[in-house]
């Protein structure tokens, strides 16, 4: 066979509508017969900086589309309409540039193609970071990243570096990018299954998506932008299209293979896998039709030995950007700016809500609950503590060196929860649940001192936290995932710090909330709302 060199992933076209941001810091100049681009490192830094604001505060038009026809498909269910309803309320909050629209921010990656014609005379990763460092200094962001110091012993970087940021060489004289703010919640849902051949065939590979997509649960915050990879050069090669897919960066790949390996997107298998998830029943976080937005199947060469298979989410905070830097300047992917065109005439209909007042002795609170069924919708008044991961294992620390548990904690609901900044004259920053998932490992430990006795937080749980909320009378309430700037703005009244303030935004607060949205999930009686769902 003659050789043939076959661009892996050959982009056909660039839609993506661009604002310019300047026409300084570039220059072209001649070296030889070589037209070069030469950027001052300084338009680097601009460009990464209003990318990662832009991204924390706006999203794109089409995704703020498909939560408009959620809200109008008369086969949605109230609860399908009433998540996308508050998304898009969520929006319209966000874009105003004061509360990001999910309170974790993220962990800012930056993917760069370098043309081989374009100079900059720096390590371009610095300035990218240094944009990033700026946007997360001035802007009400939250620090989420935590740097190793031994194996064990962590702490918050303080800035939410570092970034991750890859660049690749092509041809050509311009500089493209793309930007994202990945959250822990939508990062762990990213996975990884080593197949072999056996997978293709259209029974197999049917019966293997309908499996997996249970995997995903409602912890990262649906509807989802799915993204399904199948095959790949290596793992990593997999899991890097699976990024690139849920971002929309390969919508315009070619739609059919050839014999050198060029990678494709398979439309019938989108919308089969679109059905496949519909039909699940998950739906938007609690039941329905809409567990995704919309899917992207990706088929990749492989080694004849390994049929990688990978699988991840976009969560509805859909924040990924794209820029570019060419001989007219730095240009920036524009985004919506009014969400509020989106948002119906009247909301949805849905049945009135069951108030529960948080203030009340906790036996008081629990016995109250135990007279609605799960999946009863709730509105929330009163105080909540606020602890997640860190805080969590601090408290186990204490109970393992035989101290009490602390009265908090017995005394008021935990909402799992982690803030962005608090902007000038508000009570809270952006403020919405985290996964729940992360804390099941305590519950049992904790309800049999007296604590997390009711618990608030986003997703499924294991049948460890069922067991346990059976077993001492306990409640886990969901919580809508994403729409962090408008719990903020409509339903969070005051927030202190009351234990461990060294941890930063992991630290023990005390909220006091107004008609906070929630459903019951896990009851007292064993009941589940995730695992009737399964079966």
């Amino acid at each position: 066979m003659d050789f043939k060199y076959q661009d892996p992933y050959p982009i056909l076209k660039d839609d993506t509508v661009y604002k310019k941001l300047t026409s300084d810091y570039v220059k072209v100049e001649q070296h030889g017969e070589r037209e070069v681009l030469t950027i001052d490192p300084k338009g680097l830094e601009l460009l990464a900086e209003e990318a990662m604001a832009d991204v924390s505060f706006m999203l794109r038009s089409s995704h703020l589309e498909s939560l408009g026809r959620i809200i109008d498909d008369p086969e949605a269910t109230d609860n399908d309409r009433f998540v996308a309803y508050n998304l898009l309320q969520n929006a319209a909050v966000a874009v105003e540039g004061a509360l990001p629209s999910c309170q974790d921010t993220g962990t800012a990656i930056v993917m760069g193609k370098k043309g081989e014609n374009v100079y900059t005379g720096v390590e371009d990763g610095e300035y990218l970071s240094k944009g990033i460092y700026n946007t997360y200094q001035k802007r009400n962001l939250r620090y989420s990243q935590v740097v190793p110091l031994t194996m064990f012993d962590e702490k918050n970087s303080g800035s939410n570096l570092p970034a991750q940021i890859d660049i690749y060489a092509k041809k050509g004289n311009y500089y493209e990018f793309l930007f994202l703010t990945k959250g822990g919640g939508s990062a762990n849902k990213t996975f990884l299954y080593q197949k072999t051949k056996s997978l293709l065939n259209e029974k197999s590979l049917e019966a293997f998506v309908k499996e997996r997509i249970s995997d995903l649960g409602t912890a990262a915050c649906p509807p989802y932008h799915l993204a399904l990879v199948i095959g790949g050069t290596s793992a990593e090669a997999n899991l890097a299209a699976v990024k690139k897919a849920s971002a929309k960066y390969y919508d315009n790949l070619p739609t059919e293979g050839n014999e050198a390996g060029q990678a494709f997107r398979d439309l019938e298998w989108e919308a089969k896998v679109q059905k496949i998830c519909q039909e699940s029943a998950i739906g938007a976080q609690f039941g329905g039709k809409y567990l995704t937005h919309d899917v992207r199947v990706i088929r990749l060469p492989r080694h004849a030995a390994s049929c990688p298979v990978g699988m991840g989410v976009s969560c509805s905070a859909d924040r990924n950007i794209k820029g570019k830097i060419t001989k007219d300047g730095i240009f920036l992917e524009q985004l919506e700016q009014d969400p509020k065109r989106f948002l119906p005439a009247t909301p949805p209909h849905l049945e009135e809500a069951v108030e529960i007042d948080l203030n009340k002795p906790m036996p008081e609170i629990l016995a109250e609950l135990s007279k609605y069924p799960i999946k009863t919708r709730l509105k929330l008044n009163g105080t909540l503590i606020v602890a997640r991961d860190i805080a969590h294992a601090k408290i186990k620390e204490l109970l393992d060196a035989g101290q009490p548990m602390p009265e908090y904690f017995k005394n008021h609901p935990i909402y799992y929860a982690g803030p962005a900044k608090t902007p000038e004259g508000m009570a809270s920053g952006s403020f919405g649940p985290t996964t729940a998932g992360r804390m099941d490992v305590y519950v049992d430990e904790f309800q049999s001192h007296g604590g997390s006795m009711v618990m608030l937080a986003k997703g499924n749980r294991t049948a460890d936290v069922t067991n346990a909320c059976n077993k001492y009378g306990g409640f886990y309430i969901g919580s809508i995932g994403g729409p962090a700037a408008i719990l903020a703005k409509d339903n969070i009244l005051s927030v202190e710090v009351v234990d461990f303030a060294e941890l930063g935004m992991e630290a023990v607060r005390k909220i006091e909330v107004k008609d906070f949205p929630a459903f019951i999930i896990t009851d007292d009686k064993g009941n589940d709302f995730f695992a009737n769902l399964a079966h």
